[in-house]
């Protein structure tokens, strides 16, 4: 299961991944938006900037943007950074290998075969899907959500024949 701390990194990040070019949004503004306590965000985006993923300007007019594109962050990234690895047991990581202390044979162990399986799985999708994804399956899901609104009140307005 997801941290709340990771969850929140996401949202900022997507928060961030829709600004304009050269914009800033300060953590306030981002905690506002998001639904987000302003000084857990604020310790968020110090390790996202730590890490390389958001720039920060102090002052007047400041406040943080995407330090690379949205296109270039992938959710499995973010996840890794804030989480560590994301297999289920060490015996299958790629990052943090360990040998599981009870298994006398992990080729053929039965759980490292299944768990290597939901590892790559889960690498496949969060790797796959960037922040730049997320926004334009949101922007689809507004428009389609305000096409079906407009339709049924269109039918409503409508007389009947």
């Amino acid at each position: 299961m997801l941290s709340q701390k990771t969850r929140y990194a996401l949202k900022a990040l997507l928060e961030l991944s829709g600004l304009p070019p050269g914009a800033t949004l300060s953590s306030a503004a981002i905690a506002v938006r998001r639904n987000i306590p302003v000084k857990f965000l604020e310790a968020i985006l110090v390790e996202l900037k730590r890490d390389g993923l958001v720039r920060g300007q102090r002052g007047r007019g400041g406040g943080y943007q995407l330090a690379q594109s949205a296109e270039a962050i992938s959710f499995g990234a973010v996840v890794r950074l804030m989480e560590g690895p994301l297999a289920l047991l060490p015996c299958v990581s790629q990052t943090q290998y360990r040998r599981c202390e009870d298994c006398p044979d992990d080729r053929n162990c039965e759980l490292r075969i299944l768990f290597r399986e939901v590892r790559d799985s889960t690498a496949a999708i969060l790797d796959g899907r960037t922040l730049a994804d997320a926004r334009r399956n949101a922007r689809r899901s507004e428009a389609r959500a305000k096409a079906t609104a407009t339709k049924k009140a269109v039918r409503r307005v409508a007389p009947v024949q």
